[in-house]
């Protein structure tokens, strides 16, 4: 059964179906609730609830912690971007806990960015520890992934590109949105991971639409390929790529190939100015909206919805 725990600032709860319990614990961070599984499974059963509504819901993934994210992992996203699903490299970046932000917060541009994206993607939840050359299996995974949030990769693609590298263009305040529920999954839950749903709207308007099944490298392959280099604890978060549908996007082939031949600082001058005219980056009072969830309703994830304010 499926557990749908939320935050707030000074208690965590669980959402019921007459509305949100509070749970008996003196857990502060999520590694800690998790510990205290006893008092989340109690909560659920409570009658003692109050409107989900009323509350001032926070990330229930609690920082410091480990973020750590996958580059170009959804088939539509990759061609998007100019490159093949069949040889595209699992790859890692690692972004700051301090961009953690809340479900109904601002996201906040910096004065310096220019061109700001979104993609939605689905955040793992570590539930223990994971030493380096820990064995992976399908079945001790559920031991590993403890549950599930909704996630936004908020980036300043105008940072992110031109040095080459993603923490920094990803890694700002507010620029990963998490929640708004950290949903606990049992391993027969897990097992509908690919019917998950991924969308995301800007200003109402439906801009990304996937299911998991276009996602190339599933959890499973990727804490595998990820214990070989880098330790994960509990309350760790593992952001798992987005699908087609961002902002950015691959310039045609034939002007990709004129534009590596000219020199890097004329490239991306050119690059940018063309970006500059795309009004689907994220603009002052943009409203951004994303939801998980499996189409039948039986795996929910939430719904966040965030504006983008810029920084004076």
């Amino acid at each position: 059964m499926t557990l749908s725990v939320l935050r707030t600032a000074d208690a965590w709860w669980v959402r019921t179906p007459t509305g949100a319990a509070r749970v008996d614990t003196a857990a502060i961070t999520t590694r800690e609730l998790l510990a205290d599984r006893q008092a989340v499974t109690a909560a659920a059963a409570s009658a003692d609830t109050v409107a989900v509504d009323s509350l001032a819901l926070v990330s229930p993934v609690t920082a410091p912690c480990r973020v750590v994210a996958q580059m170009t992992n959804f088939a539509s996203h990759v061609r998007d971007s100019g490159m093949n699903p069949d040889t595209v490299p699992l790859t890692f970046f690692r972004k700051t806990s301090g961009s953690i932000s809340g479900p109904f917060d601002d996201v906040v541009r910096p004065a310096h960015v220019r061109l700001l994206d979104y993609e939605v993607e689905i955040g793992l939840v570590f539930g223990r520890e994971m030493p380096v050359g820990s064995d992976i299996t399908a079945e001790n995974l559920t031991e590993y992934v403890a549950g599930l949030v909704v996630t936004n990769d908020v980036s300043a693609r105008d940072v992110q590109l031109p040095k080459t590298q993603f923490y920094e263009g990803k890694s700002y305040p507010t620029f990963t949105p998490v929640g708004p529920a950290l949903v606990l999954l049992d391993a027969a839950e897990l097992r509908r991971f690919t019917e998950l749903r991924l969308r995301l709207w800007v200003d109402g308007e439906l801009r990304q639409n996937m299911t998991v099944a276009d996602m190339i490298y599933r959890p499973l392959e990727t804490l595998r390929a990820l214990t070989r280099f880098q330790r994960m604890d509990a309350g760790d978060l593992l952001l798992t790529g987005t699908p087609v549908g961002t902002a950015l996007s691959a310039p045609p082939r034939p002007v990709e190939i004129l534009g590596s031949l000219l020199p890097p600082k004329v490239k991306w001058r050119l690059f940018f100015r063309g970006q500059a005219k795309n009004p689907k980056y994220l603009h002052d009072g943009a409203v951004v909206e994303a939801a998980i969830g499996t189409d039948d309703g039986a795996l929910d994830l939430g719904r966040q919805r965030t504006i983008v304010r810029h920084a004076p």
